[in-house]
């Protein structure tokens, strides 16, 4: 939600940096990404079509992965490192959204079964609908 919010509310900044990458009309994609991310945040935060909001971050992180952080084509050794960082930390959080679309598309199968992520401080508790 936050990197959403920072895609537009420093969208001069983001734009010159998609810019530099060779995104192609950067400032749609930096506005078009913010706003992606926020919806699929908000899907997944409230529970509402959560398997959508994960497939919505699927979406962003594959090509963001491999157009903006290819840190085999730097040639500074710091920025290679940095983007090499940036690289597979989308490809984790990548991992991290196929497992949630997954285990948020099984409960979705079950009609009347789909359980809500609930959101506690910094813990997440799943609850689900009781079999009485």
């Amino acid at each position: 939600l936050f990197s959403g919010i920072a895609h537009i509310r420093g969208r001069a900044a983001m734009e010159g940096y998609a810019k530099s990458k060779g995104i192609p009309a950067p400032g749609l994609a930096v506005v078009g990404s913010g706003i992606l991310l926020i919806v699929a945040s908000l899907s997944i935060m409230l529970g509402i079509y959560p398997e959508v909001g994960a497939l919505l971050l699927i979406i962003f992180l594959i090509p963001t992965a491999f157009m903006m952080h290819a840190y085999w084509r730097e040639k500074d050794p710091m920025a290679r490192m940095n983007e090499q960082t940036a690289f597979y930390k989308d490809i984790a959080l990548l991992g991290a959204a196929i497992l949630f679309f997954v285990w948020a598309a099984d409960i979705a199968d079950s009609p009347g079964e789909r359980g809500f992520v609930v959101l506690d401080q910094a813990s997440v508790l799943v609850l689900e609908p009781s079999e009485d």
